[in-house]
């Protein structure tokens, strides 16, 4: 991955991690991610703290401040991980496209795809209209 898109995977998977929290489909996916934040050596104490995290995602509620602290955590934990190990962004990739393929997949040719939804905007069902441009990363 380039830097660009590492820095957009810090970004959407930090948002994407917490929200994934706050869903049964955690269940399924945190043994994945703590092994990723883990590397393997540290996976039992990655979760610890991933849970800590997802406890507090779960008491804020609708309380976007606490929600904002807690994406912030991730999003430094995930710099961090990138920095020190750059194939994590794309295991990372790997297990959000699995969870959340709406915002995360590859087209055919393999460039990555990240939908990313911002300002005022309301979604409803699966449908989004995306207007304006749109640059596709390529996988090298």
């Amino acid at each position: 991955m380039d830097g660009e898109l590492v820095q957009e995977m810090v970004r959407s998977g930090a948002t994407s991690v917490a929200g994934l929290m706050a869903t049964a489909a955690w269940n399924q996916a945190s043994s994945r991610i703590a092994r990723l934040f883990g590397r393997g050596e540290r996976d039992a104490e990655a979760s610890t703290e991933l849970e800590v995290i997802r406890a507090e995602v779960l008491e804020a509620g609708g309380d976007e401040e606490i929600l904002a602290d807690q994406t912030a955590a991730l999003r430094n934990r995930l710099r961090a991980l990138f920095r020190d190990n750059p194939q994590a962004a794309d295991e990372l990739f790997d297990i959000l496209a699995e969870f959340a393929p709406e915002q995360f997949s590859r087209d055919p040719g393999g460039t990555y795809i990240i939908n990313v939804i911002s300002g005022s905007s309301t979604v409803t069902g699966d449908l989004v209209i995306q207007a304006g441009t749109v640059n596709k990363v390529h996988r090298h």
